[in-house]
């Protein structure tokens, strides 16, 4: 299962978010720099109201979510890259994950200590930037001294990536996140095996007060993270309030609704982050859907039908034949799979077929 990391400074909101996506008590929340030292790990359930959707059509009582997982990494501090505060650890956190949540604090509260004296979401990016882009190069240093050698040697995969490591070093020299490099297919997937920190994709979380949450593009802390992240990361951001979603915990539906309604919103802005995780991560969900239950399988953007079917089981690649697949859009207006076969909207895809997103599939295969 694919992971996403939550990061940000000390006391911007990142265990309250974990706690909240994870309808849990899990990550210690308290007022003070690194009440996280251990990474929390939990299992998020992706929102997906289409497969309540299948689930009428399919006169089924079951369904079984998408999930991915997050991780809540301990607050990092200006000189993580040389080791201060727990900056090591926060950085061999990050290397394992997969994508990267940064919270940022867009409320004032006198009552929750700011590490750095004053709200300034900006600042506060540009200080883990800064941290994630010094430890990247030091990582390119230390790998293009050991590539060097191997590609005067002739090797080709070597002088690949010494070429790689050479547009690197004055971009992130310049300050610049090594995902915002003009680069081939082929170099993005290089900056991957090299793990470097920066290439990872990015989402930012604008964590809001309770009040502001209605009126969340209004807020000119949010305004700022906005254009700063667009101009800066190429990269979205998703207004929150962890703090109404941490109060819901504990909440029935029902209530929860009602609670979030005397707000003004449909939502703290969680289920939206999960989504854009989701998305950010380069997954998307098909469906199967029967009597037994409607279930939502996670698979990667562009893969083949084969691919897809072996998420199931592994015998369902090996041994594939075809795919029955109607789009949910087509499903969903038509009402049934014999309306959708009538209408022509019920097909048989090969192995080349590339699934999209929202597809009910059925495979044929053998055993």
């Amino acid at each position: 299962m694919l992971k996403a990391g939550i990061v940000g400074l000390p006391n911007v909101g990142k265990s309250t978010l974990f706690n909240a996506l994870t309808r849990s008590r899990k990550a210690e929340a308290a007022n003070y720099p690194f009440c996280t030292i251990d990474p929390n790990v939990g299992v998020v359930i992706v929102p997906d109201e289409r497969a309540y959707v299948l689930k009428e059509i399919a006169k089924t009582n079951v369904v079984v979510p998408a999930a991915i997982e997050f991780v809540d990494i301990a607050g990092l501090v200006a000189g993580a890259s040389k080791g201060e505060g727990l900056g090591n650890q926060f950085l061999a956190n990050i290397r394992e994950v997969d994508a990267i949540v940064q919270v940022v604090r867009c409320f004032e509260d006198s009552d929750v200590v700011h590490t750095m004296g004053g709200v300034d979401p900006v600042r506060d990016i540009e200080v883990i930037t800064t941290e994630l882009v010094l430890a990247d190069l030091d990582a390119v240093a230390k790998r293009m001294t050991k590539t060097q050698k191997a590609a005067k040697a002739g090797d080709k995969d070597a002088a690949a990536e010494l070429a790689l490591l050479l547009k690197l070093e004055p971009h992130l020299n310049a300050g610049k996140t090594a995902n915002t490099l003009p680069a081939t297919p082929e170099e993005v997937a290089q900056m991957k095996l090299i793990q470097l920190l920066t290439a990872k994709p990015v989402l930012f979380a604008c964590n809001v007060a309770e009040s502001d949450l209605a009126t969340a593009e209004q807020n000119p802390f949010v305004q700022k993270v906005a254009e700063y992240v667009r101009t800066h990361h190429d990269a979205a951001y998703v207004p929150i309030s962890a703090k109404i979603e941490a109060e819901l915990i504990d909440l029935p539906p029902e209530e929860a609704r009602a609670f979030l309604k005397d707000l003004g919103v449909d939502d703290s802005g969680v289920s939206s982050l999960i989504k854009g995780t989701y998305g950010l991560l380069g997954l998307q969900t098909y469906f199967t859907a029967g009597e037994k239950e409607v279930r939502c399988w996670t698979i990667v953007k562009g893969w083949k039908a084969p691919q897809a079917a072996g998420v199931i089981h592994t015998d369902f690649e090996k041994g594939f034949i075809k795919a029955e697949i109607v789009s949910y859009e087509d499903l969903t207006r038509l009402g049934s799979v014999a309306a959708a076969r009538e209408a022509g909207k019920y097909r048989l895809e090969g192995k080349e077929y590339v699934f999209k997103d929202g597809d009910v599939a059925l495979f044929r295969f053998n055993n």
